[in-house]
């Protein structure tokens, strides 16, 4: 998922700078782990929640599997840059260092742990879709911070994509998870929860003169 910041950047960390460089630069979507300093996973802990029924069942109750192949949105907590906010497990201190993001969650769920991910790497989870809070499998690749940045820069005066919501991304993921909500409390069927979440993506959409 392109987005105006580069996304995760490398994986879950901050970018610092390298000495002599400047001020260290503190990615927003970090906003969600608490302090602004880094926060390394080890891939063992990854695993452990990665096999935990119990964390799993959590994070798909969050997750509305659309039909085919569409996009399963998040209906729990959205990040700042409108990415899912999960809560893994409970760490002690600022940091929240059990909350990660959802789709780096998703990601890994479906594909495995992914090797030292930030820790000196410029890996980072891509959303083929551009939708922010999109949890499916198949519109998630692996790339680099670059790659991510000039998707985002091809894509986003495209009137139709999601990156053109005049809301935002956090504006468009909430406005989405709660449509999707409104419909599952209500009893809808998939196909009347599908139009509702076309409409609140229509409301979206910028003026065009076609």
């Amino acid at each position: 998922m392109p987005a105006e910041n580069g996304g995760l950047g490398p994986g879950l960390f901050p970018r610092t700078a390298v000495k002599g460089s400047g001020p260290a630069r503190i990615d927003e979507q970090l906003s969600l782990l608490g302090e602004p300093t880094p926060v390394r996973i080890a891939a063992i802990e990854w695993a452990g929640w990665l096999a935990d029924e119990s964390i799993q069942a959590r994070y798909w109750a969050k997750v509305y599997r659309a039909p085919s192949t569409g996009c399963w949105f998040f209906t729990g907590g959205i990040s700042s840059t409108g990415h899912a906010t999960f809560r893994a497990t409970s760490r002690p201190g600022r940091t929240r260092r059990g909350t990660v993001p959802g789709h780096l969650y998703g990601y890994q769920l479906a594909h495995g742990v992914i090797p030292r991910l930030g820790w000196g790497t410029d890996l980072t989870v891509c959303h083929t879709c551009d939708n922010h809070s999109c949890q499916q499998p198949a519109h998630l690749r692996l790339g680099t911070a670059a790659e991510n940045r000039a998707e985002w820069v091809a894509r986003r005066r495209d009137p139709g994509s999601p990156l053109a919501d005049l809301r935002g991304p956090a504006g468009r993921s909430r406005a989405i998870g709660a449509a999707i909500r409104v419909g599952l409390a209500g009893g809808e069927s998939k196909v009347e929860i599908a139009a509702r979440v076309a409409a609140v993506i229509a409301e979206g959409r910028p003026l065009s003169l076609w």
